[in-house]
């Protein structure tokens, strides 16, 4: 058992001699390579556990001389094909787990050897395509997983089709993912004829993949040696490339880290580019042996550190890009082997620092950039001014940050002797003031900005935060994000630097997302707290690393179901809350691998008590767990029953509504695709935003389509960090296209067809880094379009026809302050002007000579640049503006975006400039500048006032009325306002509610007895006594009579109470002239004569009643008391049957008039404290109510023919004889064996 250390190879010789192993276990490891051998001498091996671990690739002939395994478990790791002999040998193999991989190649034959297999999962891959007939050779097949995979259902994967058909309990939701008209249709129900190939189809789709000498990826193209994957959704590098190429393009992707060895086989490449995906981290071996490569792209990533030796060998390398990163962390030796690079870019990072000698060793430098670091200029860094000085190769005007004295100062430009360290400066920049510097980048972290750090607690909670802080203290034992605005948690490897964490709350936050991987590294916690956040389902991934957690809070959260794989590997855990969600239902299993779990809070949850919970009952029945009694929500014959009181066959499914499934299925429109929060809806012709993007996403990818204008509806998303909206047909930007977009960093718009951009079309986007407008038809941009943009380190605006006259001399001086613009935009005039880089040709030279008509509506502004006029009816003919150097093409009249709040603008044909706005739903007016009143046509009745809001109204009602439009006279006489007392009639008025009072009562709510001895005629000084409705005459001694008014009666004759008659034992008292039986407890009558309870002592006692009248139409009302739980309190029955029972303190009714299967209803109260509680049956036909203590009846109505109890059957309460007990036990009608006792 070598589960949960940190093994990261298995050589060949680590196991030799273990002859007599049967069970290996190396689970949660690190472990990225076995080498073949390594279970050779294992010839006894049956189980072997590699899941979780770093496996990217799986050696052939690896269990070669593993006769005896029978289980193998490679999921949950990074494996990216099954070779053909990867399980040569292992013929006893009847469990094979392959789930949670990155498998996008299976060759053929793969499984040919594993006849006996019964188990095989490939759940969760990238499969694309399987080889025909792959399957076929197993017959005791009963578990086989194929779902959430890519599925491409052309011609070749047809058999899989009437294979799954003929086995229809297996291979459950396995669908497709292409083509379109397929996507997400079940395999197993898709015709043959459906599955089609198209003579234009891509020729890699027919190739079955082979691993010989690598084959192109399913999802990319391949020609004259360059693999080309760019945006195709990958999150790892494809194995099995072509060993030839000598090109790799994987930008735009989803990639988040490059493992060991990644590229090593693929000794030609000369060029890989990764720009623009997710990698954070990086092998140092990923380049291994690579002596072609000549350029090595990495730009646009969320790199922070090069691990030592990353460029080792690359001694032909000309071009690295690394800019657009988060690097902190340079070693003075990165680039010791690069003595052939001309060009590389640390352009846009965090570098505050740099060993002296970092660049000695690039003999052929020629560019280097350097700018947008925040450099601290003290003696560290007086090399670097030097070096620059000696080597002008600095191109993009690297400038310092701090000290203050140097801020902003180009470092090349600065003499030695200004950079000094002195105890007098500061020397940090705010904002990084969470680490130190060192030459080695292996300082500890200090407090992370805003927060607090003592004693091993880092305290930043109530900080307005986004996400955790890069950098924290290595000493941490609790992190406080309680109270921020965390939505969601990346997997940036933060916690592997945090040995000694032990505690985190995250709790108040919205995070609605958990990316797998996020807690790697945090094996030390033992509690994470997420309450009150926004998660909707949980699952393994996000827990991935949490080896040592014991308490677990996801309260108040908006998880809807619980799955078998939620939890897998929280084997530590204790406590687990998930109190107040949305749960409905939880998979059997969920709760299996929390081996030490006490305490389970699922209170507060909408359970749906069907056959797919019948398990839970049972499982919290047996288990010593503390659960605080969860209750079922629905069906409502068992709302509010705790869910371990419900017997088994109650737990029912209606036909055909069985659920099979909770596993959430990811939001994405059905024309983009969908990783993690990044949505790509690239080259799909779309001209409107697709419906069902998620709201949380960050990177949208809409490059490649037919827009012409930027879509309202991006406004809506405020995580979005990028926008690609390049390669479409935008004319125009309205000053309102990029509202609410304050987080975003990237804004591309290159190759489109701008020619206008008005001055305030950036507004708000402050934390924009990125911008590109190249390729578009830009002459001219009007000054301070950029004052809101403070953050903005790159404008590409290259390819645009600028008339570099005086009307541009502030952007030529804006981008050379700040080496914004990388040196390729040129102007295209005036003539003397043409051909000149905006970035270097001298500001002074941009003039004006003469006036020259303006590309672009005149719009004369007011306060901020905003216009202060507006062409604004489609009536009206403005002049019409023209674009080109000689004004000689007329403009639309939308071009000057004249439509307000998102309104669409849509041009009329005619003279002039004419258009219409179509308004959004709270604008109106010829521009859509007017906010609409909703209240001009409002429907609020009875004299409600109308309110307005952004888009509806609401009435505001006057006393005594309700309603959504106070269409409703208030109901004063419900149950909870009803103010009239002893069982007087409520009347609701439109003044109010009126009380009718009862006999004997006044006030205007009926609470006060009227007195009724002040008109009493009580006579022979009898006193009155004063009763509800009348009063009784207390008689002195002798008389008697209603009022009194018999004298002594003579001697001899008899009494009131001797001719009274009470019977049962009953006592006789004398009232007035009335003689009052007083019953023993359990009878009643005038004269004591009815038995109205037993007491039933003995287990083996009951009542028989024969001869029912009417039967089964009746009304039964029992009053009982009892500390059992369990007991029979009444049945009638034999084939059919009706039971009333406490089980487990309720009680429960099943009622079978002849109708299979029998209906059950339980009491949402428990009746077996001692007290005396009533209980209340209305039978009639097929239906009964049952009331407990006067509450509100809950109804079963049975369906189906027309069925009537046998009025023959005895009806027994309180028992029932052993012979019809045992029959009734035996038919399911009874739960309970046991008599009543109480």
């Amino acid at each position: 058992e070598l589960n949960g250390n940190n093994i990261t190879r298995i050589n060949k010789n680590d196991f030799a001699g273990l002859k007599q192993l049967r069970v290996l276990q190396l689970m949660e490891n690190q472990i990225s390579t076995v080498e073949r051998g390594a279970f050779d001498d294992m010839k006894e091996l049956e189980r072997l556990r590699l899941n979780r671990n770093q496996l990217h690739t799986l050696p052939e002939l690896l269990f070669q001389n593993n006769q005896a395994l029978s289980r193998l478990d490679l999921s949950e790791n990074f494996i990216q094909a099954i070779p053909r002999k990867a399980f040569r040998g292992a013929t006893d193999l009847k469990n094979l787990q392959l789930d949670k991989n990155q498998i996008s190649c299976i060759e053929d034959g793969a499984f040919r050897a594993l006849r006996g297999l019964e188990v095989l999962t490939l759940n969760n891959n990238n499969i694309t395509s399987i080889p025909v007939s792959s399957f076929n050779h197993m017959p005791k097949l009963r578990t086989f997983r194929l779902h959430s995979n890519h599925l491409f259902c052309d011609c070749h994967l047809a058999w899989l089709s009437q294979w799954l058909r003929q086995r229809p309990t297996i291979g459950l939701f396995t669908q497709c993912a292409a083509p379109a008209q397929l996507r997400g249709l079940n395999v197993a129900e898709i015709q043959k004829n459906e599955f089609s190939c198209s003579g234009q189809m891509d020729p890699t789709r027919a190739q079955l993949c082979s691993l010989s000498s690598g084959s192109c990826p399913a999802m990319c193209t391949c020609s004259n040696g360059i693999v080309d994957c760019r945006g195709k959704g990958l999150t790892a590098i494809p194995a099995n490339l072509p060993e030839t190429m000598t090109e790799i393009r994987l930008e735009l992707n989803g990639i988040k880290s490059i493992p060991p060895g990644a590229f090593s086989p693929y000794k030609k490449l000369r060029r890989i580019d990764l720009s623009n995906n997710q990698i954070s981290e990086i092998a140092p071996d990923a380049f291994q042996g690579l002596r072609s490569l000549n350029s090595l792209v990495l730009y646009g990533n969320k790199i922070t550190d090069l691990p030592k030796g990353v460029f080792g060998g690359l001694f032909a390398l000309q071009l690295l890009l690394l800019n657009a990163n988060k690097i902190n962390c340079v070693r003075a030796d990165a680039f010791q082997d690069l003595q052939n690079l001309s060009l590389l870019s640390l352009y846009d990072n965090k570098i505050q620092s740099l060993a002296k000698g970092t660049f000695t060793s690039l003999r052929a430098i020629q560019t280097l950039h350097l700018a947008q670091n925040p450099f601290i200029c003290d003696c560290n860094l007086k090399w670097l001014a030097d070096f620059l000085r000696a080597n002008p190769v600095e191109t993009s005007g690297a400038r310092c940050a701090s000290p203050r004295r140097l801020a902003n100062k180009r470092i090349g430009q600065i003499k030695s002797k200004k950079f000094r360290c002195s105890a007098k400066e500061q020397y940090f920049i705010p904002g990084t003031e969470d680490y130190q510097l060192n030459s080695e980048c292996n300082s500890d972290v200090i407090c992370p900005p805003k927060c607090r750090c003592e004693s091993g607690v880092v305290e930043c909670s109530n900080l307005k935060l986004t996400k955790i802080p890069d950098r924290i203290p290595q000493s941490t034992a609790e992190l406080r994000l309680n109270n921020n605005e965390i939505s969601i948690l990346e997997a940036t490897g933060i916690f592997k630097k945090l040995p000694h964490l032990k505690k985190i709350n995250l709790s108040n936050n919205k995070v609605s997302e958990i990316e797998d991987g996020a807690f790697e590294g945090a094996s030390s916690v033992s509690e994470l707290h997420l309450t009150v956040n926004q998660l909707e389902s949980v699952r393994s991934g996000m827990f991935r690393g949490l080896d040592g957690l014991r308490t677990l809070m996801l309260r108040n959260n908006r998880i809807s179901c619980i799955h078998n794989d939620s939890f897998t590997g929280l084997r530590n855990v204790r406590l687990l809350s998930l109190y107040d969600n949305q749960i409905s239902t939880i998979a059997p299993g969920a709760f299996d691998t929390l081996q030490t779990l006490s305490t389970l809070n699922l209170l507060a949850n909408p359970f749906n008590c069907n056959c797919q919970l019948a398990w839970l009952g049972d499982w919290l029945r047996k288990r010593k767990i503390v659960t605080g009694n969860p209750r079922c929500q629905n069906p409502d014959f068992l709302r509010q029953i705790p869910l371990q009181d419900v017997a088994f066959p109650d737990f029912r499914c209606e036909e055909g509504k069985e659920e099979n499934s909770c596993i959430p299925r990811p939001q994405c429109p059905q024309e983009c695709t969908c990783l993690d929060t990044v949505v790509r809806c690239s080259n799909k012709h779309l001209k409107a935003l697709p419906k069902g993007i998620p709201k949380n996403v960050t990177e949208l990818y809409l490059d490649g389509n037919q827009f012409t204008q930027v879509p309202g509806q991006l406004s809506t998303f405020k995580y979005l960090q990028l926008v690609d909206l390049s390669n479409n047909k935008i004319s125009s930007l309205s000053n309102s296209s990029f509202t609410n977009m304050s987080q975003l960093t990237t804004l591309i718009l290159s190759y489109n067809s701008l020619q206008c951009i008005p001055p305030l079309a950036f507004e708000g986007l402050r934390s924009l880094r990125l911008l590109s407008l190249h390729g578009n038809d830009i002459s001219s941009l009007p000054e301070g379009i950029f004052a809101d943009v403070t953050s903005l380190s790159h404008l590409a605006i290259g390819a645009n026809p600028l008339y570099c006259s005086c009307n541009l001399r502030w952007l030529s001086s804006w981008v050379k302050t700040g080496y914004k613009e990388p040196g390729i935009a040129r102007c295209a005039g005036p003539p003397d002007m043409e051909g000149k880089l905006l970035l270097t040709t001298p500001a002074k030279k941009f003039e004006c000579q003469g006036e020259r008509c303006s590309c672009c509506p005149s719009m004369p502004t007011s306060g901020r640049g905003a216009p202060a006029i507006t062409i604004h009816s489609a009536s009206i003919a403005a002049p019409a503006p023209v674009a080109t150097r000689d004004c000689e093409v007329a403009l639309s009249g939308c071009s000057s975006n004249p439509c307000a709040n998102g309104g669409t603008c849509q041009p009329q044909d005619g003279e002039g400039v004419g258009f219409r706005c179509l308004c959004p739903v709270g604008f109106e007016g010829p521009s859509c500048n007017t906010t609409s009143n909703p209240c001009k046509e409002h429907s609020c009745e009875n004299g409600g006032s109308c309110v307005p809001s952004a888009t509806n109204y609401t009435c505001l009602c006057p006393a005594h009325y309700t309603g959504e439009f106070c269409e409703q006279l208030y109901n004063f006489c419900s149950p909870e306002l009803n103010p009239c007392q002893h069982d007087s009639t409520c009347i609701s008025t439109s003044q109010g509610p009126r009380c009718e009072c009862a006999p004997g009562y006044v006030g205007s709510n009926c609470s006060e007895d009227f007195d009724d001895c002040q008109d009493h005629r009580c006579q022979n000084n009898a006193r009155c006594l004063d009763e509800v409705n009348g009063y009784s005459c207390l008689c002195t001694e002798g008389y008697s009579g209603q009022l009194c008014e018999m004298p002594p009666h003579a001697a001899g004759q008899p009494g009131l109470c001797e001719r009274a008659e009470c019977q049962n034992g009953a006592p006789c008292v004398e009232r007035g002239a009335r003689a009052l039986c007083q019953c023993l407890p359990g009878f009643g009558g005038p004269k004591c004569e009815k038995l109205l309870s037993v007491n039933f002592v003995d287990r083996d006692t009951y009542l028989q009643f024969t001869d029912l009248q009417d039967w089964p139409r009746a009304n039964i009302t029992l009053q009982v008391s009892t500390a059992e739980g369990n007991g029979i309190l009444l049945y009638n029955g034999d084939s059919d049957h009706m039971a009333v029972e406490l089980y487990q303190g309720h009680v429960r009714v099943s009622y079978d008039p002849g109708t299979h299967p029998s209906s059950a209803i339980y009491s949402a109260e428990t009746i077996n404290d001692g007290q005396f509680h009533t209980v209340e049956l209305v039978t009639f036909d097929q239906m009964v109510n049952l009331s407990i203590d006067g509450g509100s009846p809950m109804t079963m109505d049975n369906s189906g023919k027309h069925y009537t109890l046998n009025s023959e059957a005895p009806l027994y309460v309180g028992g029932m004889p052993v012979d019809v007990n045992s029959a009734a036990f035996r038919l399911w009608q009874l739960l309970n064996g046991t008599s009543f006792h109480g």
